[in-house]
């Protein structure tokens, strides 16, 4: 687990509810049950602050940092997809993005990284498609300094759901329960039950977090019968809910309002 997507999780999913920020002491204190070292939270928090993903704060009289607008943006809308409980309506229509790429390689690849992120897969060379709107999408293409053109599609040959790597999804997806089980039963001896409550919880969603960079979120029509995705869903909730009340705990002592 590197420290900076570990940052990300606890900006994500457990900040969201207190303020987005906190104190740079807490922060270590946090990743210190999943094995991040202090010196690698610190060097994380000032990569992200570089980026524009945080902003110093004084926190309870501490130096601390808060999450950027960008960052509440980003992660709110990842938390929607994590804990999402009902498929996205679909209007039966694609949305296409004729993209002229960036011209450096390393630009090129993160620009594919944010669009599968956003849910796209390349239907031909420099086609890319959604089945929903996705506002964001130009913002994400120029930052990279690409642009892109827009139309939609009701009917598209080849095969659009063959953008996807649907069969390594699903078997991702029928893996998951031992994956799980393996990510909350397993996990080391802590300090007390909350500490470790915590530590599976944050792994579990850490792991389930990188389906939002293979699945596309396809409507259900689209996706093979007896879809695994489904029961991977529901156990990654119950599982994630019943770890919470004492995460929450852990996490209150560790920000000083418990």
């Amino acid at each position: 687990m590197r420290a900076r997507s570990a940052l990300f999780d606890v900006y994500g999913d457990h900040l969201r509810s207190r303020g987005d920020q906190a104190p740079v002491s807490a922060l270590i204190r946090l990743l210190e049950p999943v094995g991040i070292a202090e010196p690698a939270v610190r060097t994380a928090i000032s990569r992200m602050a570089a980026q524009g993903w945080l902003e110093p704060a004084r926190v309870d009289e501490a130096p601390g940092y808060r999450a950027s607008p960008r960052a509440i943006e980003r992660l709110s809308e990842a938390a929607a997809r994590i804990y999402r409980s009902a498929p996205e309506p679909w209007d039966g229509r694609w949305r296409l993005v004729f993209l002229e790429a960036p011209r450096q390689r390393g630009e090129r690849e993160r620009l594919r990284k944010e669009l599968t992120y956003l849910g796209y897969g390349e239907h031909a060379p420099g086609v890319w498609l959604c089945p929903f709107d996705r506002p964001e999408v130009d913002e994400v293409v120029g930052l990279a300094g690409g642009t892109a053109r827009h139309a939609v599609a009701v009917e598209l040959d080849p095969d659009p759901v063959g953008a996807w790597d649907l069969s390594g999804l699903a078997a991702s997806y029928a893996a998951w329960p031992r994956v799980a089980d393996r990510l909350v039963n397993d996990e080391p001896a802590h300090a007390d039950e909350d500490e470790k409550a915590f530590a599976a919880r944050f792994r579990l969603v850490h792991e389930w977090r990188k389906f939002l960079f293979d699945d596309p979120g396809l409507p259900a029509r689209l996706l093979p019968g007896d879809w695994p995705g489904v029961r991977a869903a529901e156990l990654f909730t119950s599982e994630a809910a019943r770890l919470k009340p004492a995460a929450d705990r852990f996490v209150g002592r560790c920000l000083g309002t418990a």
